[in-house]
């Protein structure tokens, strides 16, 4: 499994949580308590500046309201001494100037600097607002010289009811700002240190839950693989450790329920691994979810591949047959993969997964390779229609010629004769079928037995050779290939001798006049091969495979004018396999056929006394 990584542990995650909740608690508590403090901090500052301000004004409506006489001090120096004495009570002070209301000209001011705006029209702003609106405008600006905060003050003089002027102040309001800034520096270092002492505590708490978590996850792992014997610890008797209490009641429910599950997995398992019958269970869907190895050699796929495809699909079904369909079908069900060169048959049996309720779960399809059940069936059949035609041809010609003698064709001296000797070839080509038809169920018995020699074959091929050079009627030449040295190979002699005389029988019956059969032998390794040739007719392409089977013919009324049965080379095949050799056959056609077969060899060392 991976492992969970650093930020997304539980561990870390409930130690950040509860430091964010401190952490916010505490900046909602600080934003609250700043801005609170900056307020009530601006608003002192403010109140006792403006007070000052008032008993100012008080002294300057005075002197702005009181008569002059021709030797008193003028109202601009009068206004200077008070305002020089209202500046040097308070350093926060940076300016106080005393402005008239009609002309707005600046009566005076206290920064020794600025003395010559004594006398000049003001351009403030604020000034002409608190005289229009009668009440104080003021606001905080930035110094441009220094870059610190000051306050601009400028209330109206009244005199009664009447605005005589104003007064324009200028504040040091940046000493606010810096308790301020002190006072959040404090703040900060407070929440810090508080912080980090939640965070270690958070640890510690945090702890005391993720314990008994992670441990019931490492059980958790070890369950998933397997190991069911791991107990998780129980910290305490709480909401956790009844958890805990509970995940080890789980743990042994799902011990004792893998041991029964992993039991009948591997009855299931064995069940289907020795059945010769393939198997495949879907889904209510029809996707495959099970599939044995018989049943994925049968379709020559792979079980992995398979898995969740549908079943029809897999079957090659989904042209012809749904889903549904096959929930449906009561009887078994053909399929048909034969191709041009091999022929391959199934049939598939189809049972429903049905719960008690009646709910469809899926199906269960059993496949059985009836391959070789419908070859011998069609073997069977067309053997028994063979053997029926071979026989009812001679059956009948004897019930002719039989029944034209019994109509008085026996008292005639030449037809009688000749009637008869057809009756008698008849008969002992009935003979012949019979006899070949009993070798070959003698052959197909299971407790059928060679009696082997060792037999030089050289000699014993050159002998069935004169055999047959001596009896032959017909103009063919032979011609032999053999080695000279001897060549000794245990056979059984008799069925070796008839296996040499079904060949060498059809190479002359396909021999034309004046023809050439090749006769040779040659040694291999571990086999020899003996091979026979004619210059016939010679076998199509497509039939060469076929001149095996039983009463396979080239030309088939010809065979019959010969007195072939079509059973020679199939017993010939069938003694050679005994023999432990394989039998094929080349042809060209209209050039002739060339039968070959080979037995085991063994190669005799030379004697060492000799």
């Amino acid at each position: 499994m991976k492992k969970v990584g650093f930020f997304r542990s539980i561990h870390v995650k409930f130690v950040l949580i509860y430091v964010l909740l401190i952490l916010v608690a505490m900046q909602i508590i600080g934003v609250y308590f700043v801005k609170q403090l900056e307020q009530t901090l601006r608003t002192n500052f403010q109140t006792s500046i403006k007070q000052r301000v008032d008993l100012l004004a008080y002294n300057v409506v005075e002197e702005m309201t009181k008569e002059r006489k021709a030797d008193d001090p003028t109202l601009e120096s009068d206004l200077k001494k008070i305002l020089k004495d209202f500046d040097a009570g308070d350093s926060d002070i940076t300016e106080v100037q005393v402005i008239e209301n009609r002309s707005l000209k600046i009566l005076g001011t206290s920064q020794s600097s600025n003395q010559g705006l004594v006398g000049q029209r003001t351009t403030v702003l604020q000034v002409k607002q608190s005289m229009v609106l009668e009440e104080d405008q003021s606001s905080i600006k930035i110094e441009q010289k220094t870059g610190h905060r000051i306050w601009v003050l400028s209330t109206p003089i009244k005199s009664g009811k009447k605005v005589i002027g104003a007064i324009y102040l200028v504040a040091k309001i940046e000493n606010v700002f810096e308790q301020m800034k002190t006072i959040n520096n404090i703040f900060a270092t407070g929440t810090a240190i508080a912080l980090s002492i939640t965070a270690i505590l958070g640890i510690l708490l945090a702890q005391t839950i993720t314990r008994p978590i992670a441990d019931m996850k490492k059980q958790a792992l070890a369950m998933a693989k397997g190991n069911f014997s791991r107990k998780v610890k129980v910290y305490g008797q709480d909401e956790i450790g009844t958890l805990a209490m509970t995940f080890n009641h789980l743990t042994k429910k799902l011990q004792e329920a893998q041991a029964m599950t992993e039991g009948e997995r591997r009855k299931l398992s064995s069940v289907l691994s020795y059945m010769t019958d393939g198997v495949i269970a879907t889904d209510r869907k029809g996707r495959v979810i099970l599939i044995n190895d018989p049943a994925a050699e049968m379709l020559n796929v792979s079980r992995e591949t398979v898995l969740s495809q549908p079943i029809v699909e897999l079957l090659d079904l989904d042209d012809t047959n749904t889903f549904e369909d096959l929930l449906e079908e009561n009887d078994s069900l053909i399929l048909d993969y034969s191709t041009k060169k091999e022929r391959y048959i199934l049939r598939a049996n189809f049972s429903i997964i049905q719960k008690e309720t009646g709910f469809v779960n899926g199906l269960i399809a059993v496949l059985h390779d009836i391959t070789d059940q419908e070859k011998i069936d069609a073997e069977r059949r067309e053997f028994v229609a063979n053997v029926s035609h071979e026989l009812r041809t001679p059956l009948t010609t004897m019930r002719s010629y039989l029944e034209a003698l019994a109509d008085g064709a026996w008292q005639d001296p030449e037809i009688a004769p000749n009637f008869l000797e057809v009756t008698r070839t008849e008969t002992e080509r009935m003979i012949r079928l019979v006899n070949d038809l009993l070798q070959l169920s003698k052959m197909d018995s299971t407790d059928y037995k060679l009696t082997k020699e060792w037999v030089n074959f050289v000699d014993f091929y050159n002998n069935i050779i004169d055999r047959f050079e001596m009896s032959k009627e017909q103009n063919v030449t032979f011609k032999r290939k053999l080695p000279k040295q001897a060549i000794f190979v245990e056979v059984d002699e008799d069925k070796m001798t008839q296996v040499l005389y079904n060949i060498i029988s059809n190479a002359l019956k396909y021999s034309p006049e004046g023809g050439q059969v090749t006769f040779s032998l040659k040694e291999k390794e571990d086999k020899i091969i003996v091979s026979v040739s004619d210059q016939g007719v010679g076998i199509p392409k497509e039939n060469i495979g076929k001149i095996f089977d039983r009463f396979y013919r080239v030309d088939k009324a010809r065979t019959r004018k010969l007195g072939g049965t079509g059973l020679g080379l199939a017993i010939a095949q069938e003694m050679v396999k005994a023999h432990g050799g394989t039998i094929w056959a080349t042809s060209e056609e209209g050039k002739g056929t060339k039968i070959s077969f080979s037995l085991p060899y063994e190669r005799s060392e030379e004697d060492e006394w000799s």
